[in-house]
Protein backbone atom coordinates (compact mmCIF):
# COMPACT_ATOMS: atom_id res chain seq x y z
CA UNK A 1 0.00 0.00 0.00
CA UNK A 2 1.52 2.57 -1.06
CA UNK A 3 1.21 6.36 -0.18
CA UNK A 4 1.28 9.67 -2.98
CA UNK A 5 -0.76 13.02 -3.27
CA UNK A 6 -4.54 13.85 -4.51
CA UNK A 7 -2.82 15.43 -7.53
CA UNK A 8 -0.25 13.26 -8.86
CA UNK A 9 3.50 14.87 -9.92
CA UNK A 10 2.15 13.08 -13.93
CA UNK A 11 -1.23 15.16 -13.61
CA UNK A 12 0.55 18.29 -12.04
CA UNK A 13 3.42 18.43 -14.90
CA UNK A 14 0.66 18.17 -17.43
CA UNK A 15 -1.53 20.63 -16.49
CA UNK A 16 0.96 23.16 -16.26
CA UNK A 17 2.26 22.23 -19.55
CA UNK A 18 -1.18 22.55 -20.89
CA UNK A 19 -1.42 25.86 -19.61
CA UNK A 20 1.66 27.25 -21.91
CA UNK A 21 0.74 25.32 -24.78
CA UNK A 22 -3.01 26.43 -25.21
CA UNK A 23 -2.39 30.06 -24.47
CA UNK A 24 0.57 29.82 -27.12
CA UNK A 25 -1.66 28.18 -29.78
CA UNK A 26 -4.73 30.33 -29.02
CA UNK A 27 -2.75 33.59 -29.13
CA UNK A 28 -1.37 32.51 -32.43
CA UNK A 29 -4.29 30.67 -33.93
CA UNK A 30 -5.81 34.18 -33.29
CA UNK A 31 -2.90 35.76 -35.22
CA UNK A 32 -3.75 33.09 -38.22
CA UNK A 33 -7.07 34.05 -38.22
CA UNK A 34 -6.76 37.82 -38.34
CA UNK A 35 -5.49 36.83 -41.99
CA UNK A 36 -8.76 36.16 -43.22
CA UNK A 37 -11.39 35.88 -40.51
CA UNK A 38 -14.39 34.24 -42.28
CA UNK A 39 -15.50 31.00 -43.29
CA UNK A 40 -16.77 29.33 -46.09
CA UNK A 41 -15.94 28.61 -49.59
CA UNK A 42 -14.72 31.79 -51.44
CA UNK A 43 -17.41 34.15 -52.09
CA UNK A 44 -19.82 31.90 -50.11
CA UNK A 45 -19.34 33.14 -46.80
CA UNK A 46 -20.90 31.62 -44.12
CA UNK A 47 -23.00 34.06 -42.24
CA UNK A 48 -24.52 31.70 -38.97
CA UNK A 49 -20.46 31.40 -37.64
CA UNK A 50 -20.40 33.52 -34.77
CA UNK A 51 -17.66 36.50 -34.98
CA UNK A 52 -17.44 36.84 -38.67
CA UNK A 53 -14.56 39.69 -39.27
CA UNK A 54 -13.58 39.97 -35.49
CA UNK A 55 -10.46 41.50 -35.21
CA UNK A 56 -9.24 40.16 -32.17
CA UNK A 57 -6.53 42.68 -29.81
CA UNK A 58 -3.00 43.09 -30.43
CA UNK A 59 -2.83 41.59 -26.56
CA UNK A 60 -4.29 38.63 -27.44
CA UNK A 61 -2.47 37.75 -30.32
CA UNK A 62 1.22 36.11 -30.85
CA UNK A 63 3.44 35.41 -33.49
CA UNK A 64 3.38 39.23 -34.94
CA UNK A 65 2.26 38.07 -38.70
CA UNK A 66 1.20 35.08 -40.59
CA UNK A 67 4.24 33.32 -41.15
CA UNK A 68 5.36 33.99 -37.77
CA UNK A 69 2.20 33.20 -36.00
CA UNK A 70 2.03 29.58 -38.59
CA UNK A 71 5.50 28.50 -37.18
CA UNK A 72 4.67 29.50 -33.45
CA UNK A 73 1.46 27.57 -34.02
CA UNK A 74 2.65 24.70 -35.05
CA UNK A 75 5.77 24.51 -32.92
CA UNK A 76 3.33 24.28 -29.66
CA UNK A 77 1.18 21.69 -31.81
CA UNK A 78 3.13 19.24 -31.29
CA UNK A 79 4.17 19.97 -27.55
CA UNK A 80 0.29 20.32 -26.63
CA UNK A 81 -0.41 16.71 -28.69
CA UNK A 82 2.57 15.14 -26.91
CA UNK A 83 1.45 16.38 -23.54
CA UNK A 84 -2.44 15.24 -24.26
CA UNK A 85 -1.09 11.46 -25.21
CA UNK A 86 1.09 11.49 -22.06
CA UNK A 87 -2.21 13.21 -19.86
CA UNK A 88 -4.58 10.73 -20.91
CA UNK A 89 -2.14 7.61 -21.26
CA UNK A 90 -1.17 8.10 -17.36
CA UNK A 91 -5.04 8.23 -16.83
CA UNK A 92 -5.57 5.30 -18.29
CA UNK A 93 -2.77 3.32 -16.66
CA UNK A 94 -2.92 4.58 -13.31
CA UNK A 95 -6.97 3.96 -12.88
CA UNK A 96 -7.54 7.63 -12.26
CA UNK A 97 -9.80 7.96 -15.36
CA UNK A 98 -12.65 6.53 -14.03
CA UNK A 99 -12.41 8.85 -10.67
CA UNK A 100 -11.84 11.98 -13.09
CA UNK A 101 -13.42 11.61 -16.14
CA UNK A 102 -17.41 11.99 -16.63
CA UNK A 103 -19.68 8.55 -16.79
CA UNK A 104 -23.03 9.01 -17.66
CA UNK A 105 -24.75 6.59 -15.42
CA UNK A 106 -22.91 8.20 -12.46
CA UNK A 107 -22.49 11.47 -13.28
CA UNK A 108 -25.48 13.03 -14.93
CA UNK A 109 -27.71 13.29 -11.91
CA UNK A 110 -24.98 14.54 -9.74
CA UNK A 111 -23.56 17.05 -12.70
CA UNK A 112 -27.46 18.62 -12.68
CA UNK A 113 -27.58 18.81 -8.84
CA UNK A 114 -23.78 20.51 -8.51
CA UNK A 115 -25.21 23.35 -11.57
CA UNK A 116 -27.90 23.70 -9.37
CA UNK A 117 -26.14 24.45 -6.04
CA UNK A 118 -24.16 26.67 -8.30
CA UNK A 119 -26.96 28.85 -9.56
CA UNK A 120 -28.17 28.82 -5.79
CA UNK A 121 -31.18 26.59 -6.78
CA UNK A 122 -30.27 24.04 -4.35
CA UNK A 123 -28.59 25.04 -1.20
CA UNK A 124 -27.40 21.13 0.17
CA UNK A 125 -24.23 20.08 0.84
CA UNK A 126 -21.71 19.27 -1.81
CA UNK A 127 -20.45 15.40 -2.34
CA UNK A 128 -17.17 14.81 -0.61
CA UNK A 129 -15.29 13.07 -3.72
CA UNK A 130 -11.95 14.35 -5.34
CA UNK A 131 -14.26 15.77 -8.05
CA UNK A 132 -17.94 16.57 -8.50
CA UNK A 133 -20.27 15.41 -11.45
CA UNK A 134 -20.22 18.82 -13.06
CA UNK A 135 -16.53 19.00 -12.37
CA UNK A 136 -15.95 15.63 -14.60
CA UNK A 137 -18.35 16.45 -16.86
CA UNK A 138 -16.48 19.53 -17.75
CA UNK A 139 -12.66 18.51 -17.90
CA UNK A 140 -14.17 15.39 -20.26
CA UNK A 141 -15.49 18.25 -22.50
CA UNK A 142 -12.38 20.06 -22.54
CA UNK A 143 -10.46 16.97 -23.81
CA UNK A 144 -13.27 15.93 -26.49
CA UNK A 145 -12.18 20.23 -27.61
CA UNK A 146 -8.95 19.34 -27.67
CA UNK A 147 -9.15 16.27 -29.86
CA UNK A 148 -11.57 18.37 -31.91
CA UNK A 149 -8.78 20.83 -32.37
CA UNK A 150 -6.40 18.14 -33.24
CA UNK A 151 -7.85 16.90 -35.59
CA UNK A 152 -9.38 20.10 -37.64
CA UNK A 153 -6.20 21.56 -37.81
CA UNK A 154 -4.64 18.47 -39.23
CA UNK A 155 -7.14 18.37 -41.49
CA UNK A 156 -6.43 22.59 -42.03
CA UNK A 157 -3.09 22.01 -42.70
CA UNK A 158 -2.62 19.09 -44.53
CA UNK A 159 -5.86 18.80 -46.40
CA UNK A 160 -4.51 16.65 -49.20
CA UNK A 161 -2.50 14.30 -47.34
CA UNK A 162 -4.57 13.78 -45.05
CA UNK A 163 -7.46 13.44 -46.49
CA UNK A 164 -9.15 11.42 -44.31
CA UNK A 165 -9.24 13.57 -41.78
CA UNK A 166 -10.03 16.30 -43.98
CA UNK A 167 -13.08 14.23 -44.90
CA UNK A 168 -14.20 13.12 -41.35
CA UNK A 169 -14.46 16.83 -40.91
CA UNK A 170 -16.85 17.35 -43.23
CA UNK A 171 -13.90 19.42 -45.91
CA UNK A 172 -11.52 22.50 -45.61
CA UNK A 173 -13.88 24.72 -44.91
CA UNK A 174 -16.04 22.42 -42.21
CA UNK A 175 -12.99 21.69 -40.74
CA UNK A 176 -11.78 25.41 -40.27
CA UNK A 177 -15.60 26.31 -38.50
CA UNK A 178 -14.81 22.99 -36.04
CA UNK A 179 -11.61 24.54 -35.52
CA UNK A 180 -12.54 27.75 -34.55
CA UNK A 181 -15.53 27.09 -32.79
CA UNK A 182 -13.69 24.54 -30.38
CA UNK A 183 -11.22 27.19 -29.75
CA UNK A 184 -14.40 29.24 -28.48
CA UNK A 185 -14.96 26.51 -26.60
CA UNK A 186 -11.90 26.21 -25.09
CA UNK A 187 -11.95 29.85 -24.14
CA UNK A 188 -15.31 29.62 -22.54
CA UNK A 189 -14.00 26.47 -20.30
CA UNK A 190 -10.84 28.61 -19.18
CA UNK A 191 -12.75 30.84 -17.95
CA UNK A 192 -15.06 29.23 -16.19
CA UNK A 193 -12.64 27.31 -15.08
CA UNK A 194 -11.05 30.26 -13.61
CA UNK A 195 -13.97 31.59 -11.79
CA UNK A 196 -14.72 28.61 -10.00
CA UNK A 197 -10.72 28.37 -8.81
CA UNK A 198 -11.54 31.87 -7.45
CA UNK A 199 -14.64 30.53 -5.77
CA UNK A 200 -12.69 27.30 -4.51
CA UNK A 201 -9.51 28.80 -3.74
CA UNK A 202 -8.59 26.94 -0.48
CA UNK A 203 -8.05 24.35 -3.80
CA UNK A 204 -6.05 25.99 -6.06
CA UNK A 205 -2.52 25.74 -4.66
CA UNK A 206 -3.03 21.52 -5.04
CA UNK A 207 -1.95 21.57 -8.80
CA UNK A 208 1.49 22.67 -8.01
CA UNK A 209 1.92 21.32 -4.07
CA UNK A 210 -0.41 18.05 -5.26
CA UNK A 211 -2.76 18.33 -2.05
CA UNK A 212 -3.26 16.11 0.38
CA UNK A 213 -1.76 13.05 1.00
CA UNK A 214 -3.33 9.78 0.40
CA UNK A 215 -3.01 5.73 0.26
CA UNK A 216 -3.44 4.13 -2.63
CA UNK A 217 -5.68 1.42 -1.18
CA UNK A 218 -7.69 4.45 -0.12
CA UNK A 219 -7.67 5.91 -3.90
CA UNK A 220 -8.89 2.67 -5.14
CA UNK A 221 -11.61 2.45 -2.53
CA UNK A 222 -12.96 6.15 -3.74
CA UNK A 223 -12.75 5.23 -7.21
CA UNK A 224 -14.94 1.83 -6.82
CA UNK A 225 -17.52 3.54 -4.22
CA UNK A 226 -18.15 6.61 -6.79
CA UNK A 227 -18.45 4.25 -9.61
CA UNK A 228 -20.70 2.45 -7.66
CA UNK A 229 -23.29 5.17 -5.86
CA UNK A 230 -26.48 3.86 -5.35
CA UNK A 231 -29.48 5.16 -6.70
CA UNK A 232 -30.82 6.33 -3.34
CA UNK A 233 -27.70 8.51 -2.43
CA UNK A 234 -28.03 9.98 -6.04
CA UNK A 235 -31.86 10.66 -5.10
CA UNK A 236 -31.68 12.23 -1.80
CA UNK A 237 -32.99 15.98 -1.81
Amino acid sequence: MGVRRAQPWPIRVAHLVNIVAFVMMMTSGLQILRAYPYFGPQGETWTWVPLQGWDSPEWLRSGGWLAGARHLHFAWMWVFMANGAFYVGYLVKSGELRRRMFWPPRDTRPAVRQLLRYLKIRKDSEPVNLYNGLQRAAYTGAIALGLLEVLSGLAIWKPVTLHRICWLMGGYDSARVIHFLALLGLMLFVVVHVVLVAVHWRQAPHIVTGGPKETTKETKETTKETMNETPQEETKP
